[in-house]
């Protein structure tokens, strides 16, 4: 019989009485599949951009460890570390002058264009992604967080670093421009 997993709570204890490397190396495969994939939303998609910032925030989680009063989960401590990453990534981002890729219409058409086998399930990505990028920072923040981590309005705040009302407010714009942008999706 095998003994149970041991808590978040006794790895954090142990990683910062006596730096077990080992207890933080668990901790980071416990949640980077899902701080990865926070990330990867929040960027658009970027995975590489997200494994990046999946790095740097388990680094200053690391750094910081001592700091955690664990008046939250583990995990929503953080997303807000990945949230926090991420929005000091995006305004570097601001400052560099973006490539002339092209025309933005024309890339999406060239999208549209391939091949007919395409299913189902990955028209419907490729659309939910492209409507997620029409949504406001803040507001894809929220959604990520509700939806895609399962956090509650009152979770989400904490994370985001704002009040109930404005993760309110924020996904309820979310979902009307998406509803807009998917309605072509909603059953007949």
């Amino acid at each position: 019989m095998s003994s149970p997993p041991v808590s978040d709570e006794a790895l954090i204890a142990r990683v910062v009485v006596s730096d077990d490397r080992h207890a933080f190396g668990e901790l980071v495969r416990r949640h980077q599949s899902v701080v990865r994939a926070t990330l990867r939303k929040l960027a658009g998609g970027n995975a590489a951009l997200a494994d990046d910032l999946a790095q740097e925030t388990f680094l200053l989680a690391y750094r910081k460890l001592k700091q955690f009063r664990q008046e939250a989960r583990f995990s929503t401590w953080l997303y807000r570390i990945a949230y926090n990453v991420f929005l000091a990534d995006a305004r570097r981002m601001k400052e560099l002058p973006m490539p002339e890729d092209g025309d933005p219409a024309e890339l999406a058409q060239a999208d549209d264009t391939s091949s007919p086998s395409v299913s189902r399930q990955a028209s419907l990505s490729i659309d939910l992604e492209r409507a997620m990028s029409v949504l406001s920072e803040a507001e894809r923040a929220a959604i990520v967080q509700c939806y895609h981590n399962d956090l509650s309005h009152e979770e989400a705040a904490v994370v985001l670093g704002c009040p109930v009302g404005t993760v309110k407010t924020h996904i309820l714009r979310a979902k009307q421009k998406l509803k807009a942008r998917l309605g072509a999706w909603a059953p007949g």
